[in-house]
Protein backbone atom coordinates (compact mmCIF):
# COMPACT_ATOMS: atom_id res chain seq x y z
CA UNK A 1 0.00 0.00 0.00
CA UNK A 2 1.39 3.62 -1.04
CA UNK A 3 2.06 6.46 1.05
CA UNK A 4 -0.52 7.87 -0.51
CA UNK A 5 -3.41 5.56 -0.42
CA UNK A 6 -2.72 4.94 3.00
CA UNK A 7 -3.41 8.89 3.86
CA UNK A 8 -6.71 8.91 2.14
CA UNK A 9 -7.84 5.62 3.64
CA UNK A 10 -6.81 7.08 6.85
CA UNK A 11 -8.38 10.52 6.18
CA UNK A 12 -11.82 8.08 5.76
CA UNK A 13 -11.44 6.28 8.58
CA UNK A 14 -10.68 9.16 11.45
CA UNK A 15 -13.82 11.29 9.93
CA UNK A 16 -15.67 12.30 12.87
CA UNK A 17 -18.42 14.22 10.81
CA UNK A 18 -20.70 13.85 7.81
CA UNK A 19 -18.91 17.14 6.11
CA UNK A 20 -15.21 15.03 6.39
CA UNK A 21 -16.28 11.75 5.91
CA UNK A 22 -17.98 12.93 2.44
CA UNK A 23 -14.56 15.04 1.49
CA UNK A 24 -12.46 11.94 2.53
CA UNK A 25 -14.20 9.57 0.69
CA UNK A 26 -14.24 12.05 -2.45
CA UNK A 27 -10.61 12.48 -2.41
CA UNK A 28 -9.76 8.72 -2.33
CA UNK A 29 -12.39 8.00 -5.14
CA UNK A 30 -10.69 10.95 -6.95
CA UNK A 31 -7.20 9.15 -6.79
CA UNK A 32 -8.45 6.06 -9.01
CA UNK A 33 -6.42 3.46 -6.99
CA UNK A 34 -7.01 -0.27 -6.82
CA UNK A 35 -6.26 -0.68 -3.27
CA UNK A 36 -9.68 1.63 -2.45
CA UNK A 37 -11.61 -0.73 -4.20
CA UNK A 38 -12.54 -2.56 -0.38
CA UNK A 39 -13.01 1.04 1.10
CA UNK A 40 -15.06 2.48 -1.35
CA UNK A 41 -17.19 -0.68 -1.39
CA UNK A 42 -17.80 -0.52 2.41
CA UNK A 43 -18.54 2.98 2.03
CA UNK A 44 -21.53 1.97 0.07
CA UNK A 45 -22.64 0.96 3.70
CA UNK A 46 -22.40 3.93 5.46
CA UNK A 47 -25.36 6.44 6.35
CA UNK A 48 -24.01 9.06 3.99
CA UNK A 49 -25.66 9.25 0.79
CA UNK A 50 -23.28 12.04 -0.77
CA UNK A 51 -20.37 9.49 0.84
CA UNK A 52 -22.40 6.42 -1.30
CA UNK A 53 -22.45 8.71 -4.55
CA UNK A 54 -18.86 9.59 -4.59
CA UNK A 55 -17.79 5.72 -3.68
CA UNK A 56 -20.23 4.59 -6.62
CA UNK A 57 -18.41 7.32 -9.22
CA UNK A 58 -14.72 6.40 -7.71
CA UNK A 59 -15.78 2.37 -8.59
CA UNK A 60 -17.50 3.50 -11.47
CA UNK A 61 -13.46 5.46 -12.36
CA UNK A 62 -11.67 1.83 -11.57
CA UNK A 63 -14.13 0.39 -13.79
CA UNK A 64 -14.16 -3.86 -14.07
CA UNK A 65 -11.35 -4.17 -11.07
CA UNK A 66 -14.34 -3.29 -9.24
CA UNK A 67 -16.40 -5.72 -10.41
CA UNK A 68 -15.63 -8.94 -8.46
CA UNK A 69 -16.14 -7.58 -4.95
CA UNK A 70 -19.25 -5.28 -6.11
CA UNK A 71 -20.86 -8.67 -7.33
CA UNK A 72 -20.19 -10.70 -3.58
CA UNK A 73 -21.73 -7.28 -2.13
CA UNK A 74 -24.88 -8.74 -3.81
CA UNK A 75 -25.29 -11.35 -2.00
CA UNK A 76 -25.15 -9.60 1.57
CA UNK A 77 -28.67 -8.83 2.91
CA UNK A 78 -27.83 -4.85 3.12
CA UNK A 79 -30.30 -3.51 0.85
CA UNK A 80 -29.22 0.03 0.63
CA UNK A 81 -25.36 -1.22 -0.09
CA UNK A 82 -26.58 -3.47 -2.87
CA UNK A 83 -29.12 -0.49 -4.44
CA UNK A 84 -25.37 1.69 -4.17
CA UNK A 85 -23.47 -1.30 -6.19
CA UNK A 86 -26.58 -2.26 -8.45
CA UNK A 87 -25.76 1.61 -9.70
CA UNK A 88 -21.99 1.09 -9.72
CA UNK A 89 -22.50 -2.54 -11.69
CA UNK A 90 -24.41 -0.22 -14.15
CA UNK A 91 -21.88 2.51 -14.18
CA UNK A 92 -19.16 0.57 -15.02
CA UNK A 93 -21.15 -2.04 -17.96
CA UNK A 94 -18.90 -4.84 -17.44
CA UNK A 95 -20.96 -8.22 -18.73
CA UNK A 96 -20.14 -9.88 -15.59
CA UNK A 97 -23.01 -7.53 -14.10
CA UNK A 98 -25.40 -8.29 -17.25
CA UNK A 99 -27.73 -10.62 -15.56
CA UNK A 100 -28.25 -8.68 -12.66
CA UNK A 101 -28.87 -5.96 -14.70
CA UNK A 102 -31.62 -7.66 -16.38
CA UNK A 103 -33.52 -8.78 -13.37
CA UNK A 104 -33.33 -5.71 -11.03
CA UNK A 105 -34.29 -3.62 -14.11
CA UNK A 106 -37.91 -5.75 -14.35
CA UNK A 107 -38.45 -6.72 -10.68
CA UNK A 108 -36.65 -4.72 -8.24
CA UNK A 109 -38.97 -2.48 -5.77
CA UNK A 110 -37.15 0.68 -5.85
CA UNK A 111 -37.19 2.98 -8.26
CA UNK A 112 -34.13 4.34 -8.63
CA UNK A 113 -32.45 0.98 -8.79
CA UNK A 114 -34.42 0.05 -11.56
CA UNK A 115 -33.79 3.16 -13.51
CA UNK A 116 -29.79 2.72 -12.83
CA UNK A 117 -30.19 -0.68 -14.12
CA UNK A 118 -32.21 0.19 -17.18
CA UNK A 119 -29.45 2.76 -18.16
CA UNK A 120 -26.87 0.00 -17.32
CA UNK A 121 -28.54 -2.47 -19.68
CA UNK A 122 -27.85 0.20 -22.52
CA UNK A 123 -24.95 1.19 -22.35
CA UNK A 124 -23.23 -2.60 -21.69
CA UNK A 125 -19.72 -3.32 -23.20
CA UNK A 126 -20.94 -5.08 -26.10
CA UNK A 127 -18.09 -4.98 -27.76
CA UNK A 128 -16.53 -7.29 -24.84
CA UNK A 129 -18.46 -9.78 -26.19
CA UNK A 130 -17.75 -13.02 -28.57
CA UNK A 131 -20.37 -12.47 -31.68
CA UNK A 132 -22.80 -15.12 -31.77
CA UNK A 133 -23.21 -14.47 -27.48
CA UNK A 134 -23.47 -10.72 -27.91
CA UNK A 135 -26.27 -11.88 -29.91
CA UNK A 136 -28.18 -13.34 -27.37
CA UNK A 137 -27.59 -10.66 -24.44
CA UNK A 138 -28.59 -7.81 -26.46
CA UNK A 139 -31.75 -9.28 -27.53
CA UNK A 140 -32.07 -10.18 -23.76
CA UNK A 141 -31.39 -6.93 -22.95
CA UNK A 142 -34.10 -5.68 -25.91
CA UNK A 143 -36.79 -7.82 -23.60
CA UNK A 144 -35.81 -6.23 -20.78
CA UNK A 145 -35.93 -2.65 -21.79
CA UNK A 146 -39.23 -3.40 -24.04
CA UNK A 147 -40.79 -4.49 -20.73
CA UNK A 148 -39.93 -1.65 -18.76
CA UNK A 149 -40.78 0.84 -21.77
CA UNK A 150 -44.85 -0.56 -22.02
CA UNK A 151 -44.71 -1.83 -18.10
CA UNK A 152 -43.37 0.42 -15.52
CA UNK A 153 -45.60 2.53 -13.74
CA UNK A 154 -43.32 5.08 -12.69
CA UNK A 155 -42.34 7.79 -15.75
CA UNK A 156 -38.51 8.39 -14.59
CA UNK A 157 -37.68 4.63 -15.29
CA UNK A 158 -40.00 4.58 -18.43
CA UNK A 159 -38.02 7.63 -19.47
CA UNK A 160 -34.13 5.51 -18.70
CA UNK A 161 -35.71 2.90 -20.48
CA UNK A 162 -35.60 5.39 -23.66
CA UNK A 163 -32.40 6.73 -22.96
CA UNK A 164 -31.30 2.62 -22.63
CA UNK A 165 -33.23 2.08 -25.86
CA UNK A 166 -31.46 4.18 -27.83
CA UNK A 167 -27.62 3.47 -26.81
CA UNK A 168 -29.36 -0.10 -27.73
CA UNK A 169 -30.64 1.23 -30.98
CA UNK A 170 -27.45 2.09 -32.36
CA UNK A 171 -25.34 -0.29 -31.26
CA UNK A 172 -27.01 -2.68 -33.12
CA UNK A 173 -28.53 -0.58 -35.92
CA UNK A 174 -26.52 -2.35 -38.41
CA UNK A 175 -26.71 -5.95 -37.45
CA UNK A 176 -30.44 -6.33 -36.76
CA UNK A 177 -32.76 -4.11 -38.50
CA UNK A 178 -35.68 -6.23 -36.71
CA UNK A 179 -34.25 -5.42 -33.81
CA UNK A 180 -34.06 -1.87 -34.67
CA UNK A 181 -37.32 -2.03 -36.20
CA UNK A 182 -39.02 -3.20 -32.54
CA UNK A 183 -37.34 -0.11 -30.96
CA UNK A 184 -38.56 2.38 -33.18
CA UNK A 185 -41.94 0.86 -33.42
CA UNK A 186 -41.94 1.67 -29.45
CA UNK A 187 -40.75 4.74 -29.70
CA UNK A 188 -43.42 5.78 -32.04
CA UNK A 189 -46.01 4.28 -29.57
CA UNK A 190 -44.68 6.53 -26.96
CA UNK A 191 -44.18 9.52 -28.50
CA UNK A 192 -48.00 9.28 -29.34
CA UNK A 193 -49.59 7.65 -26.01
CA UNK A 194 -47.42 8.26 -23.26
CA UNK A 195 -48.91 10.67 -20.63
CA UNK A 196 -45.86 12.55 -19.48
CA UNK A 197 -44.03 15.07 -21.56
CA UNK A 198 -40.81 14.43 -20.56
CA UNK A 199 -40.67 11.31 -22.17
CA UNK A 200 -42.42 12.23 -25.34
CA UNK A 201 -39.35 15.13 -25.84
CA UNK A 202 -36.94 12.59 -24.81
CA UNK A 203 -38.32 10.24 -27.06
CA UNK A 204 -38.17 12.52 -29.94
CA UNK A 205 -34.66 13.26 -29.00
CA UNK A 206 -33.56 9.49 -29.36
CA UNK A 207 -36.18 9.29 -32.89
CA UNK A 208 -33.81 12.41 -34.00
CA UNK A 209 -29.92 10.26 -32.59
CA UNK A 210 -31.05 7.16 -34.55
CA UNK A 211 -32.11 8.57 -37.44
CA UNK A 212 -28.93 9.85 -37.44
CA UNK A 213 -27.40 6.68 -37.33
CA UNK A 214 -29.45 5.59 -40.03
CA UNK A 215 -28.53 7.79 -42.81
CA UNK A 216 -24.93 7.31 -41.64
CA UNK A 217 -24.98 4.05 -42.03
CA UNK A 218 -26.73 4.06 -45.24
CA UNK A 219 -23.61 6.35 -46.21
CA UNK A 220 -21.42 4.35 -45.32
CA UNK A 221 -22.81 1.67 -47.55
CA UNK A 222 -23.00 3.63 -50.83
CA UNK A 223 -19.61 4.26 -50.31
CA UNK A 224 -18.19 0.75 -48.89
CA UNK A 225 -16.40 2.61 -46.07
CA UNK A 226 -18.34 0.54 -43.15
CA UNK A 227 -15.73 0.35 -40.01
CA UNK A 228 -15.90 -1.04 -36.63
CA UNK A 229 -17.10 1.82 -34.84
CA UNK A 230 -14.28 3.22 -32.46
CA UNK A 231 -13.94 1.68 -28.32
CA UNK A 232 -11.52 3.39 -25.74
CA UNK A 233 -11.32 -0.54 -24.47
CA UNK A 234 -11.28 -2.91 -27.25
CA UNK A 235 -9.83 -5.52 -25.54
CA UNK A 236 -11.96 -7.37 -22.71
CA UNK A 237 -10.00 -8.51 -19.49
CA UNK A 238 -12.78 -11.10 -19.12
CA UNK A 239 -11.23 -14.78 -18.90
CA UNK A 240 -12.91 -18.23 -20.58
CA UNK A 241 -14.13 -18.82 -17.17
CA UNK A 242 -15.87 -15.34 -16.82
CA UNK A 243 -17.94 -15.70 -20.23
CA UNK A 244 -18.75 -19.38 -19.55
CA UNK A 245 -20.24 -18.22 -16.83
CA UNK A 246 -22.21 -15.43 -18.11
CA UNK A 247 -23.41 -17.78 -20.95
CA UNK A 248 -24.63 -20.23 -18.02
CA UNK A 249 -26.34 -17.48 -16.70
CA UNK A 250 -28.24 -16.35 -19.99
CA UNK A 251 -28.87 -19.95 -20.91
CA UNK A 252 -31.08 -20.15 -17.44
CA UNK A 253 -32.61 -17.48 -18.51
CA UNK A 254 -33.30 -19.32 -22.01
CA UNK A 255 -34.72 -22.42 -20.04
CA UNK A 256 -37.11 -20.25 -17.89
CA UNK A 257 -38.73 -19.24 -20.53
CA UNK A 258 -38.48 -22.01 -22.27
CA UNK A 259 -40.48 -23.95 -19.62
CA UNK A 260 -42.93 -20.81 -19.47
CA UNK A 261 -43.50 -20.96 -22.96
CA UNK A 262 -43.82 -24.82 -23.37
CA UNK A 263 -40.80 -24.31 -25.58
CA UNK A 264 -38.09 -26.68 -25.74
CA UNK A 265 -35.50 -25.18 -27.53
CA UNK A 266 -32.61 -26.12 -28.68
CA UNK A 267 -29.41 -26.38 -26.29
CA UNK A 268 -26.84 -27.22 -29.12
CA UNK A 269 -26.94 -23.43 -29.33
CA UNK A 270 -25.14 -22.94 -25.87
CA UNK A 271 -23.31 -25.61 -26.20
CA UNK A 272 -21.47 -25.19 -29.33
CA UNK A 273 -21.27 -21.44 -27.90
CA UNK A 274 -19.09 -22.81 -24.95
CA UNK A 275 -16.27 -24.63 -27.35
CA UNK A 276 -16.16 -21.55 -29.28
CA UNK A 277 -15.54 -19.41 -26.19
CA UNK A 278 -13.13 -21.84 -24.67
CA UNK A 279 -11.29 -21.83 -28.32
CA UNK A 280 -10.92 -18.01 -28.62
CA UNK A 281 -9.76 -17.65 -25.20
CA UNK A 282 -6.78 -20.12 -25.04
Amino acid sequence: MTDRLSQLIQAVEEADSSKLLLEAVQNLAAARLEGAIPILIEALSYNNPGAAVASVDGLILLGSAAVPPLLELLDMHNYTARAWAIRALAGIGDPRGLVTLLGVATADFAMSVRRAAVKGLGTMKWHWFPDELRDIAQEEALDALLFVAQQDEEWVVRYASVVGLQSLAISIADVHPTWLAEIQTQFNLMSCNDEVLAIRGRVWLAQQKLQQKIQQIKSDISHESIQMPETEEKKSPLTSSDWQDILNQLYEIKRQERINSGSEGDPRRFQQLAAAITETNN
